[in-house]
């Protein structure tokens, strides 16, 4: 116990004594959690989004009108038997024309028909946009004026193939970029945490030096440097924290209401508590883990 004392004592004599290196590693561990604090929950948020859209693509295809009940129920369920097919819903005449009067901004179009000139169809959603092409190739393959081999009842589909290839390409574009710049900025921050924390410990290389000279173990010398690792991560985290925290009552929560894509980060699956232990975590571990591990050239003597 008096020898952790003494390793305490030490590390916060140090600390004021080296208070420009201390400082500067302070800075750099504010400025990187900070940075993967704000980055994280973007990733998060946009991967939510990215799979939101992604789930409501779908297709649909024309019921012929004379089409039975029978036929109707037998077609969903021939439908949901295709693979990949996560969900065949039956919309009617006049479900589509609902549907098209809450997507108009002018509701005097619809009151203006005569008829309801909306055909009755199904909507066929994939298990993943990916998949969504194939089924569509299964369940609509006829060519025009030709009838449909998969079913006698369906008609043409309403092709958004195309519009379906651009959101997955867009997509899987995007998280490839948030990915490569998620692993940049991480192996950045370690970098310029471990940089900085190999200054500070240069500027005491003599003194390191002469403790080894005089018979110090290399656990009694490196031993305040971890502590010293320790403060400095536990007090950069506590800095960025407080940041963060005051960032996302300030600004975020004010907004979400506003902004749709930042209140998808109150769903994300890394919460905001979690978010911080982690980066609270992270920082005191790379901090005391670099100290120690720089340390370890100079005590070669």
């Amino acid at each position: 116990m008096g020898r952790l004392i003494f390793f305490f004592q030490e590390a916060l004599r140090a600390l004021r004594r080296n208070g420009a290196p201390t400082l500067a590693a302070i800075v750099t561990t504010v400025v990187t959690v900070i940075l993967l604090g704000v980055l994280i929950p973007i990733f998060q948020t946009t991967q939510a989004k990215s799979a939101e859209i992604r789930s409501e693509l779908n297709f649909q295809v024309e019921v012929f009108p004379d089409a039975t009940k029978a036929e109707i129920a037998a077609l969903g369920t021939k439908l949901e038997a295709v693979p990949h097919v996560a969900s065949a819903t039956y919309i009617t005449k006049q479900q589509a024309l609902k549907d098209l009067e809450s997507q108009l901004t002018d509701k005097t179009i619809v009151d203006a028909l005569n008829s309801n000139p909306l055909p009755a169809s199904y909507e066929i959603k994939a298990d993943d946009a990916a998949n969504l092409p194939g089924v569509q190739a299964t369940v609509a393959p006829q060519a025009e004026g030709q009838p449909n081999p998969f079913s006698s009842i369906l008609g043409d589909p309403f092709d958004r193939t195309q519009a379906s290839a651009e959101i997955e390409e867009v997509t899987g574009a995007l998280k490839i970029i948030l990915s490569v710049i998620t692993l940049l900025l991480v192996l950045a921050s370690l970098m310029l945490v471990g940089n900085t924390i190999r200054l500070s410990i240069y500027t005491r290389r003599r003194e390191v030096e002469v403790m080894r000279l005089v018979g110090a173990t290399r656990w009694f010398i490196r031993w305040p440097f971890m502590i010293e690792g320790v403060v400095v991560g536990f007090a950069g985290g506590l800095v960025a924290i407080l940041i963060l925290w005051l960032g996302k009552i300030t600004i975020v929560d004010p907004l979400s209401d506003s902004f749709t894509f930042l209140a998808a980060q109150d769903s994300s699956t890394l919460g905001f508590p979690a978010l911080v232990a982690i980066l609270f975590a992270a920082s005191v571990l790379v901090s005391t883990v670099g100290s120690g591990l720089t340390l370890r050239r100079f005590l070669k003597v």
